[in-house]
């Protein structure tokens, strides 16, 4: 069984997960590229303008935050981590990437505390920070727990014309102890290696000549020099004379016109390639690609696949601080472990949340840190009005529209889509009210951006009980009518009765919500269910 936190994950790391509960950890946090990342939703054809919103600002900057974080590196125990930060600080300043460091930092720290003495770390970046991340790792995990640099393709090509194109990114790979879990992974031989080399072919099948006489630079070993059917090699076999007489019974020895033997090898029973620091075999995930969700800085499955495959075991737990859309907990639900997933957006956890179910029909996690009832809600309300407004929108399953960089918002807080006839899409405009004070000015409003926007439906999500004034303007909107029946143009539903079930959207749609959000490839196991350990 899986869960999944929302929240700042320094805060979850510290108050949910115990000392040395964690096998394994991915984590692909914000690079300081100084970017926006936009999330591209789903969106039906005509209705292209509100395909997307702001998930998360790649930016940092030096402030209060910054400075408490700094102070708390400089009591931790960890000595390494306070001599390293405020040497980084005094060549960098109070700068962003300083910001940066600092709040990786802290975060590393409670990463290691939290990974058992067999467990792994993967740090997924860019060469933008990498060289200082590095740094902050050989102090937190101390420089004889590197293990590797891998290094990731992550394009073919890049339009950098005035210097080498940059198309790789970097992960790094430490352990904690030195006994960490390894399991060899092999990746298939390359087509042009098996073409040249794999030249015979018998009724057992494909098969290469391979030596088995000992060269000069091996030298000589006196229980390898023997005479055999009358060939004694000047520096002798590789194999003792008991395994070659089994091979030569087995069919497996070849002797040349020459009288030089060489040994049989199979293709079938090769294991490939062993992996290697350099990924050059898992292409990025393409625009037109079934995996892709319109997150930034989607990471191919198999690219996750293959680093839970060779650092864990099946039960095993998997965390990822930084999940984004899942796809770290995602493989790790297809390979059979346990995993965490932290993010501090809500758009994140329900994406995630959607992608799962989809995936993995049945399956049953938990999800911490979102409202569960009104005063949960509220909180979120007082704390960070667009979080709660993006939660808001997944109760009702709809987009959450634009991001809180993009400026007025016209009314408009999310858009759901939906079918009911053979002309297309129909819109929803959803309007999402936090405050205590609401009236029937914001119900006109919202019958006016209906008709602006040329919507079929609105729907006023609010936190308050409506009065009776509100109401009745809903009312006076009318209906909404399909083949399907009549439906009142302008709902207004409150978040305790989307909580509790009472009430919920009501619309036809023949495409089941399709519209709406991409949806992920179903796996072809059923999710297996079971109790996450004590963590």
């Amino acid at each position: 069984m899986g869960a999944l936190y929302f929240g700042d994950n320094l805060h979850v790391l510290r108050e949910e997960i115990k000392d040395e509960a964690i096998d394994l950890i991915y984590l692909d946090p914000p690079f300081n590229s100084k970017r926006d990342y936009n999330v591209f939703l789903k969106t039906p054809k005509g209705h292209e303008s509100d395909a997307q919103i702001t998930a998360f600002e790649d930016s940092w900057h030096w402030g209060e935050q910054a400075e408490r974080e700094f102070s708390e590196l400089l009591k931790h125990p960890n000595t390494d981590v306070a001599e390293m930060i405020q040497s980084l600080r005094r060549f960098l300043k109070e700068s962003d990437m300083m910001a940066y460091l600092v709040m990786m930092a802290n975060r590393l720290l409670e990463l290691h505390r939290v990974l058992k003495p067999t467990g792994s770390l993967y740090l997924h970046c860019d060469p933008t920070a990498s060289h200082y991340l590095k740094v902050v790792m050989d102090a937190v995990f101390g420089p004889e727990d590197y293990v590797n640099e891998i290094i990731w393709q992550r394009t073919s090509s890049h339009n950098d014309s005035k210097k080498w194109a940059s198309i790789h990114d970097v992960i790094f790979f430490y352990k904690k102890g030195d006994s960490f879990t390894w399991n060899p992974v092999y990746t298939a031989h390359d087509e042009n290696y098996v073409k040249n080399f794999y030249r015979f072919e018998d009724e057992k099948g494909t098969y290469r000549l391979h030596e088995i006489i000992r060269t000069a630079s091996m030298g000589a070993r006196p229980n390898l020099s023997y005479e055999y059917k009358g060939y004694k090699p000047e520096w002798g076999w590789r194999l003792i004379r008991e395994k070659v007489e089994k091979l030569d019974n087995d069919g497996r020895i070849v002797w040349s016109k020459t009288g030089r033997p060489y040994l049989k090898r199979y293709l079938h029973e090769q294991e490939g390639n062993p992996i290697n620091s350099v990924i050059i075999d898992i292409p990025p995930l393409s625009g037109q690609s079934v995996e892709k969700l319109g997150y930034p800085t989607q990471k191919p499955l198999a690219l996750l696949e293959r680093i839970i495959e060779a650092s864990s075991n099946k039960g095993d737990i998997v965390l990822d601080p930084f999940c984004g859309c899942g796809t770290a907990v995602h493989a790790a639900q297809k390979l059979g472990r346990d995993w965490i997933g932290i993010d501090i957006t809500h758009l994140s956890i329900s994406l995630i949340e959607k992608r799962m179910k989809d995936a993995f029909p049945g399956i049953a996690f938990d999800v911490h840190g979102t409202p569960k009832d009104l005063e949960g809600a509220r909180n979120l309300a007082e704390r960070d009005k667009y979080q709660f407004q993006w939660w808001a929108c997944s109760l009702v399953g709809a987009q959450p529209y634009q991001g809180k960089k993009k400026g007025a918002d016209g009314g408009i807080d999310g858009i759901k889509f939906f079918q009911d006839d053979e002309q297309g899409a129909k819109k929803i405009i959803v309007s999402v009210k936090g405050g205590e004070h609401i009236g029937v000015n914001q119900i006109r409003d919202l019958k006016g951006t209906v008709e602006r926007e040329k919507a079929a439906m609105g729907i006023f999500v609010t936190l308050t009980d409506p009065t009776d004034p509100m109401v009745k303007e809903s009312v006076t909107a009318g209906f909404y009518e399909s083949v399907k029946g009549e439906f009142a143009k302008i709902q207004i539903l409150t978040i305790e009765d989307l909580l509790s079930g009472k009430k919920r959207p009501e619309h036809p749609d023949i495409s089941s919500g399709t519209y709406n959000f991409k949806k992920a490839k179903k796996e072809g196991k059923k999710a297996k269910q079971e109790v996450l350990k004590g963590f």
